[in-house]
């Protein structure tokens, strides 16, 4: 299966003109991985910002996700996506979150998603905000092999250990949303002295300890100067003191959690 590029944007908040501007400069930066959902209202300043690129579709990798309220036409679903991105197809198509409630079951759509990919409207397809058991269902209804990732929130301060072991044992790349914690990484001592130590930032510390673990990180950031900071995060080589200190920040510190989203691992 082919990779994902390990360092993406989210596109969060990137709506109107300031945002399509940010992708902009986000693209001068060498970005190519570009996240987006059906509930971000960003398809269309991804896909305006990609054919103003003047670069050939296939150097982009682009994500979005399907919500719950989409599980019914969930193929119906993706044209519509596809219609306001302006491409024939996406590189990712990530089931957004599992039902509310488990209503509808899993069995009930993660199939459709896999034959979106069959028909070539989606090269890969994942899940996001699965847990271990929504997991293990849908590889039993799809198989093995058939999930790219699942993506969920996890930074220094949440390392879902748990779930991000499960993710690997059966072979599925985890990515890691809100990366950055929301911005709370600044200032934390342990990240500060790490910082310190290799002449980088604290921000880009906790990117470069996810992507050390194996993670795919997609940190939101609409300045040219974040965007350009996150993506220098790749070159920073941290060492075993700096993984041991970083892996004890973890302290379950959860920030999306939707009243009806799942029972967490």
């Amino acid at each position: 299966m082919e990779a994902i590029p390990k360092i993406g944007l989210g596109t969060f908040g990137l709506t109107g003109a300031d945002g399509l501007a940010a992708l902009g400069s986000a693209i001068d930066l060498g970005y190519r991985h570009l996240d987006t959902a059906q509930t971000y209202g960003t398809e269309e300043n991804v896909g305006k910002a990609v054919a103003c690129s003047g670069l050939n579709r296939g150097e982009f990798f682009v994500t979005t996700k399907v919500t719950a309220a989409n599980f019914g036409r969930l193929a119906e679903s993706i044209d519509d996506s596809l219609k306001a991105l302006g491409l024939d197809h996406v590189d990712l198509a990530l089931i957004h979150w599992p039902a509310p409630h488990d209503t509808p079951p899993i069995r009930a759509y993660i199939g459709e998603l896999a034959r979106v990919r069959d028909t070539g409207r989606a090269r890969l397809i994942g899940v996001s905000n699965f847990t271990r058991r929504h997991v293990d269902e849908a590889i039993a209804e799809i198989g093995e092999g058939a999930l790219a990732t699942n993506q969920f929130e996890q930074h220094v301060f949440l390392q879902n250990r748990a779930l991000d072991a499960h993710c690997r044992e059966r072979g599925i790349p985890p990515t890691a949303y809100m990366p950055l914690a929301g911005g709370r990484v600044d200032g934390d001592p342990v990240l500060t002295a790490i910082a310190r130590k290799h002449r980088s930032s604290e921000s880009q510390v906790a990117l470069a300890y996810l992507l050390a673990r194996g993670s795919i990180v997609i940190p939101k950031s609409a300045t040219p100067e974040r965007q350009k900071a996150n993506m220098a995060a790749g070159g920073i080589v941290l060492d075993e003191a700096d993984m041991h200190g970083l892996a004890g920040l973890d302290r379950g510190e959860r920030h999306i959690d939707p009243s009806w989203g799942p029972n967490w691992d």
